[in-house]
């Protein structure tokens, strides 16, 4: 059995983050952090319109500059889309100052594609934000998502069976799962995931985005 805490964030912690999202209702939600990138994006993407998933993508802004058609494309799919900062930014380590300056610039491109209707969805990358922080991203109107389960798909150590375990352990009805839409992760990720969709599936959860 794997050591929940690693992948599971227990409750109590969980209560030090106010008003986060961790999880919702009884549907599973498939999450990929830190696109989107032309060598790791379009595979995610077939795996999905293969498997007629939907996902959300919380994207850094810079990846978004780069790249900007294949947020194009995540939209054009219909998977939703969410701020990652635009330079991936830390925020235990960062002022409260210039984290919204960060937010708001990718935010910028985000509504640029998606339209002025967007609905601000907002994951702090490595899970770490500030209390000034996150109030300040919910006076203005940003829902804060975090997560129930976490893969670990970046871990070189892990091998795609060992992701799928984590998969298989951890879901339960409401679950926000993160992969990563990056190059570390890709190759394990891409091997998990269109199995993770099928047991997920077969276990009778809905994939919804958030």
């Amino acid at each position: 059995m794997l050591f929940r805490p690693l992948y599971q964030i227990p409750n109590w912690l969980q209560r030090f983050y106010a008003g986060a999202v961790w999880r919702r209702d009884t549907a599973v939600y498939l999450t990929f952090d830190d696109g989107p990138i032309p060598e790791v994006t379009p595979e995610i993407l077939k795996i999905l319109r293969e498997k007629g998933a939907k996902a959300t993508f919380f994207v850094v802004g810079d990846n978004v500059r780069k790249f900007p058609y294949l947020l194009d494309q995540i939209i054009a799919e219909g998977h939703r889309v969410g701020n990652h900062t635009f330079h991936h930014l830390p925020g235990w380590k960062t002022s409260l100052a210039e984290y919204m300056r960060d937010v708001s610039a990718c935010d910028e491109l985000l509504r640029q594609h998606a339209g002025r209707d967007l609905r601000p969805l907002l994951r702090p990358p490595y899970g770490r934000i500030r209390h000034s922080q996150c109030r300040e991203l919910q006076n203005a109107g940003y829902e804060i998502i975090l997560w129930d389960v976490l893969t670990h798909d970046y871990n070189s150590r892990y091998s795609a069976d060992k992701l799928l375990q984590i998969v298989q352990q951890f879901t339960r009805p409401g679950s926000i799962v993160v992969f990563h839409d990056s190059l570390k992760s890709g190759e394990r990720m891409l091997e998990t995931l269109p199995k993770a969709i099928d047991w997920w599936r077969e276990n009778g959860y809905e994939l919804k985005t958030l």
